[in-house]
C-alpha cells in the first residue's frame, strides 16, 4: 500500500525551512530527519511520529493514536496517528511539534 501522499503534501510545508530537517524515503513512506534522528514521517495512511516512551504512552490514551508497529512487535516510543488525529493542520502541527520537543534532546548522528 503506498503511503498518503495528501498527507505528505500537507506535512511538507510544516517541516520545509526548520533548521537541521531533511526529508527522506524511508519504510515505503517518507520520513523527516532532524539532526539525523527520525522525527515524523508518512507511513500509508498514517503519520508516525517519534515522542519518547513517557509521552508516547501518554498519546496512546488519545483519540486515532495507536502503538507504532509495521512488524508485529511495537517500537516504544513511536506512535502512529490515524487520519482523524491529524484532520487540520493545527492538529498536524502539534504532533510535529511533540516529536520535535523530544527529538531535539537526542545527540545529533
Amino acid at each position: 500500500m503506498p503511503y498518503d501522499e495528501h498527507l505528505a503534501e500537507r506535512l511538507r510545508p510544516i517541516m520545509t525551512g526548520r533548521a537541521g530537517v531533511v526529508e527522506k524515503r524511508m519504510f515505503g513512506g517518507i520520513g523527516y530527519l532532524l539532526q539525523g534522528n527520525m522525527l515524523v514521517g508518512v507511513w500509508r495512511e498514517y503519520l508516525v511520529a517519534r515522542l519518547g516512551i513517557d509521552e508516547a504512552e501518554r498519546a496512546l490514551a488519545e483519540p486515532a493514536v495507536r502503538p507504532m508497529d509495521f512488524t508485529g512487535k511495537p517500537m516504544r516510543g513511536w506512535v502512529m496517528v490515524g487520519p482523524e488525529g491529524t484532520g487540520d493542520e493545527s492538529r498536524l502541527k502539534s504532533w510535529v511539534d511533540r516529536a520535535t520537543r523530544f527529538v531535539s534532546t537526542l545527540p545529533a548522528k
